[in-house]
């Protein structure tokens, strides 16, 4: 009530606003988590205005994402709208596609499911609108899994999750079905 006192010209929704602007920022993960033998983990303000260290950021295009099954596995077909995202998605694949493919589905910023692809053969091919990444596998038991990872981020996509597809845990490209 002294803020009012000292400007009464302020009406009441502007002094909501001017407190709510100092609310402080919290780290989420570490709430309920058990926490291992050393100091207890609670609620702490967080130092940074995101949820990861400063500098730990990647730019990468955003791309029309389709799964389809195929002999053997499954196609992740990576299809941009422009050139510039098209020949930075290929220049990514083109850098990072030897080493192991994986796919990261999130909603609303938290992570809802993620395939590692290691066990299986995958191969990155460019088309006139981005790249085709085909994972496959001649085991039989293999191959099911395969397809279910592609039924699982599939469905995730469909669902309006946002899913990244990664080579050796750097995404090369970002979207939705």
């Amino acid at each position: 009530m002294e803020f009012a006192a000292r400007c009464p010209s302020v009406t009441l929704a502007k002094r909501k606003e001017f407190f709510m602007s100092s609310a402080v920022l919290m780290e989420r993960f570490s709430a309920g988590a058990p926490s291992a033998p050393g100091p207890a983990q609670s609620w702490q303000p967080s130092g940074f205005p995101s949820a990861g260290p400063a500098g730990n950021w990647c730019v990468v295009p955003r791309c029309k994402v389709e799964f389809e099954k195929c002999t053997g596995g499954f196609k992740i077909h990576c299809r941009c709208e422009d050139e510039l995202s098209c020949a930075t998605l290929q220049n990514l694949c083109r850098m990072l596609c030897d080493g192991c493919c994986s796919c990261s589905c999130t909603q609303n910023g938290i992570q809802g499911c993620q395939c590692t692809f290691a066990n299986c053969h995958c191969k990155c091919e460019y088309t006139s609108d981005g790249c085709c990444i085909s994972c496959t596998s001649g085991d039989k038991q293999c191959c099911n899994t395969l397809q279910a990872c592609c039924d699982c981020c599939a469905k995730c996509c469909d669902s309006g999750c946002c899913c990244y597809v990664c080579f050796n845990g750097t995404p090369v490209c970002c979207g939705t079905c």
